[in-house]
């Protein structure tokens, strides 16, 4: 199979975040397996999703993990020219969900994995696919508590989203949380006998745009644009009828932080304003959705300049979007952003992948072998 075949096979599973994924999970086992790597099944707490972590070289000895997640968002943009789920090309470019983010690099990495079992590695090289990174990096945790069961710890980790092929040195954190108030409800003509849940959330959402606004003047990074931590209320629902007073509000709520700062702490005010709708007898609760660290530069990474030499592409120093690289990062393994496609092409219908960007790819991760061969 050549890449393009791989992930017309990769596209073809559905495997929508937060969705169970045994089934390209199963595929992906058994075609590594075939190329003669270690494969491991690590199923999540959910009982129905899984990490898959591959082994091509020694496990005894320090190596490089190539990483992506098998999750991609859900497709229902009624804008698509085709099936997203069946991939179709046109001239140099391969359309479908998840093309670009980024089973376009699992590809990558699947098409290169029998050359590399060919190459009598004298360091490994480690496949780390997880589940649900859509939904805030929710599976790849599970994967980095097992890696010491798994492997030497690695030297570095390859986090393949879609960066044109151009590594990246940083990215912002990310925190979200569901802020819940719940009042009484009763006739429009009495408010004064009611507590109206939408009322209270209006006062907190409020606050906190009001408060996302300062993070601008403090925190500043000018790798990043913008170059300051950011806060966004992005759903909001409530309410049955305009004469019924609402009983109970939900509003969602993200916080994106520019390295140093923690995304969680950054939430904090906005929970202390939630809470304080106690005093007026409303009930109110927080529930966590996602969070993950930024990756901050490292000065003198190593990878950052193998990268660099690998790709024959200046790096960046900074991205705004999210990867699991920060994870890596804060489990101690330097890591580096550097994969096909461009995030602007992804969440969105006709996502897509360039052939030319795929073939870049593959080329670097054969590159990486080499130079780890004996």
């Amino acid at each position: 199979m050549n890449v393009e075949e791989i992930l017309a096979r990769l596209i073809g599973f559905p495997s929508v975040v937060g969705t169970p994924n045994g089934a390209i999970v199963d595929w992906i086992r058994n075609y590594c397996r075939a190329a003669g790597a270690d494969v491991t099944v690590l199923t999540g707490p959910e009982g129905d999703r899984s990490n898959l972590f591959v082994t091509i070289g020694p496990r005894e000895c320090r190596g490089y993990i190539i990483s992506g997640h098998m999750d991609v968002v859900p497709a229902g943009e009624p804008e698509w020219s085709s099936d997203p789920f069946v991939l179709r090309r046109e001239g140099g470019k391969l359309y479908g969900r998840g093309t670009t983010d980024m089973k376009g690099f699992l590809a990558c990495a699947l098409d290169a994995l029998p050359g590399l079992a060919a190459m009598n590695l004298r360091q490994p090289v480690h496949l780390a696919f997880s589940y649900d990174e859509e939904a805030g990096c929710r599976g790849v945790p599970h994967l980095l508590t097992a890696l010491p069961s798994l492997c030497e710890k690695p030297l570095s980790a390859i986090v393949g989203e879609p960066s044109r092929m151009q590594p990246v040195r940083a990215h912002k954190g990310k925190a979200a949380a569901r802020l819940e108030v719940i009042g009484r409800s009763g006739h429009s003509s009495r408010p004064d006998l009611g507590l109206n849940a939408i009322h209270a959330m209006a006062g907190v959402i409020a606050h906190a745009v009001a408060y996302g606004q300062s993070l601008a003047e403090r925190h500043l990074d000018h790798n990043f644009e913008p170059p300051y931590s950011s806060l966004q209320v992005g759903v909001i629902a409530g309410g049955q009828a305009v004469n019924i007073i609402p009983d109970r509000s939900t509003a969602d709520i993200e916080v994106r932080a520019v390295p140093g700062v923690s995304p969680t702490s950054l939430l904090e005010p906005v929970k202390a304003r939630l809470f304080a709708l106690r005093e007026n007898g409303f009930e109110v609760a927080w529930h966590e959705l996602s969070s993950y660290p930024a990756l901050a530069p490292v000065e003198e990474s190593e990878l950052t300049a193998v990268l660099t030499e690998l790709t024959g592409q200046k790096p960046l120093n900074a991205v705004s979007y999210g990867t699991e690289a920060g994870l890596y990062q804060q489990a101690g393994i330097d890591a580096v952003i550097c994969g096909p496609g461009d995030i602007g092409r992804a969440h969105r219908a006709d996502e897509y992948v360039e052939v030319a960007e795929l073939m870049a790819c593959r080329k670097m991760i054969e590159d990486l072998g080499a130079r780890l061969a004996a």
